[in-house]
């Protein structure tokens, strides 16, 4: 009896070690099928990139995850089919230290940068803020700024607002967090009397179903602390401005790929680095990490 079990276990595990090995023979740069987890704040880009790349190679399968960005570190540390994040920001030491210790080399590619965009109802008598505003609402103080709404407690435009502001934790009043991106831009749209946090790319690409919130907000200009660039007056979140850092909270973008080798995430990756991945991006309204070249004839 125990001889016919240990049979039936042994067959069982050499035939997932054929399956795997199946899947891995499988794999490459722009076939097979892979996982990759994003922030949440990128997703209307990230479903260009992915539109275009998958309609380029009907054979790779990639299954798209969008979380705030703890969520997102958390399932790069922690799930074996997480191998490849997008995030703004790159990995802490103690998160490179458990790749490290993987023996998995960790490749970093900046694909883009940010706004962090800050937004009121179309009716709303604001038109901007300082960034002075925004760090003293944080820090607890007295600000113009009453209601600040973030997309998510545990996101990625909290987590830098919070170290632009050097506190630990927003205050009990004042500040308030919903699921997503979205909700923000709704509640906006109802409301008033609060400025709302989100990612650039969802005001210059909203969703069908978002595209009439959006044509009812503003966006703010913001003036930078005194003695930084941007300080000489309220700048808007563009392209230009985020080129010449005059936009005040502009952030990278980065692919994190933790593949340790080749595969579709590292085609993926590599395809939102190159010059079509980039065209991309500038045409998103984000500021791409390498302008691509344009091509001018001048004809007699």
């Amino acid at each position: 009896m125990y001889k016919f079990s240990y049979i039936i276990v042994l067959l069982f595990l050499v035939s997932c070690q054929r399956n795997k090995s199946a899947t891995q023979a499988t794999q490459s740069y722009v076939a097979g099928a892979t996982q990759i987890v994003a922030d949440e704040t990128f997703e209307p880009i990230l479903e260009d990139q992915l539109f275009v790349f998958s309609s380029s190679y009907p054979d790779a399968r990639i299954k798209m995850i969008y979380q705030p960005e703890a969520g997102v570190v958390n399932s790069l540390l922690n799930n074996p089919e997480t191998r490849i994040a997008v995030l703004s920001r790159k990995l802490n030491n103690r998160e490179q230290k458990v790749f490290d210790n993987r023996k998995i080399r960790v490749r970093v590619n900046r694909i883009a940068i940010d706004a962090v965009t800050l937004i009121v109802n179309q009716a709303s008598a604001d038109t901007a803020v300082t960034v002075n505003d925004i760090v003293n609402v944080l820090q607890g103080k007295p600000s113009p700024i009453k209601k600040l709404v973030f997309d998510n407690a545990n996101s990625s435009t909290v987590r830098y607002l919070k170290e632009l502001s050097n506190v630990t934790d927003v205050p009990a009043s004042g500040v308030y967090a919903l699921k997503n991106n979205k909700e923000v831009i709704k509640y906006i749209y109802n409301n008033k009397g609060a400025i709302g946090v989100v990612g650039f790319n969802w005001i210059e690409q909203p969703d069908k179903d978002m595209e009439e919130a959006v044509s009812k907000i503003r966006v703010l200009g913001v003036k930078n602390l005194a003695g930084k660039p941007g300080d000489d007056k309220f700048y808007k979140p563009n392209q230009t401005n985020l080129a010449l850092s005059l936009y005040p909270l502009k952030r990278e973008v980065f692919i994190i790929n933790c593949q340790g080798g080749p595969g579709l995430g590292t085609g993926f990756a590599a395809f939102v680095a190159s010059d079509r991945g980039q065209r991309i991006i500038l045409k998103s309204g984000l500021l791409p990490d390498s302008i691509p070249s344009r091509e001018i004839i001048i004809r007699k």
